[in-house]
């Protein structure tokens, strides 16, 4: 007796040409997705921590080493903040803009100066901050300003007197001068510590 060979049905058009089932998918809801979702929050909370201890002990090095601690009046929040603009004026360079806004905020700038004010409370230090402007571009050693003397990142050499150094040096420098003269305290007092200067007495 003659017997017709079995055939399977068609699969639903629907069917037809969609990926197959991955093994062992993560789905939503599952006890997988929450354990994935959890490995990069715990990634950031080490992440927070360590930063937070960073700053605390560089935060009371400074402020046991100095009894006078000048800092940069940096506003985090207007440095990073998008430069997308609007529909009338568009921004430019927003990637490169974003890149930058994610390496400032990943440092944490804006961190390291409460911890410097309440380390500053507890060793007894004075706690200065300075304008920005112009810090980068005078030079510490003739005081003029002119932005063709930061030749690099890293190179700062003076267009009028010659004096040539680190650029962030030379640019810490003028921040500390500028946080001297706020405090009335004179030079960079390079030759003893401004924590323990002693008392001016003059003779009957």
């Amino acid at each position: 007796m003659y017997k017709a060979a079995s055939r399977s049905c068609p699969p639903p058009v629907s069917e037809i040409g969609s990926p197959s089932p991955v093994k062992n998918q993560v789905r939503k809801g599952s006890n997988r997705r929450t354990a994935t979702r959890a490995k990069p929050a715990r990634l950031n909370g080490r992440i927070r921590v360590r930063r937070a201890d960073f700053w605390a002990w560089t935060a009371n090095r400074l402020t046991r080493g100095h009894g006078l601690v000048v800092v940069e009046g940096l506003k985090v929040g207007d440095m990073t903040a998008g430069a997308k603009g609007t529909i009338d004026g568009p921004g430019e360079n927003v990637r490169r803009k974003a890149g930058l806004n994610r390496v400032i905020l990943a440092e944490g700038w804006g961190g390291l100066l409460p911890a410097l004010e309440h380390k500053a409370r507890c060793n007894g230090c004075g706690i200065v901050r300075v304008p920005p402007a112009y810090a980068s571009q005078r030079c510490w050693a003739c005081g003029v300003v002119d932005a063709e003397s930061r030749e690099s990142q890293a190179v700062f050499a003076c267009t009028f007197c010659g004096h040539t150094g680190n650029a962030d040096v030379n640019a810490a420098k003028n921040i500390l001068a500028a946080g001297l003269a706020v405090t009335g305290r004179g030079d960079l007092a390079a030759g003893r510590s401004v924590k323990r200067q002693p008392p001016v007495t003059v003779a009957a």
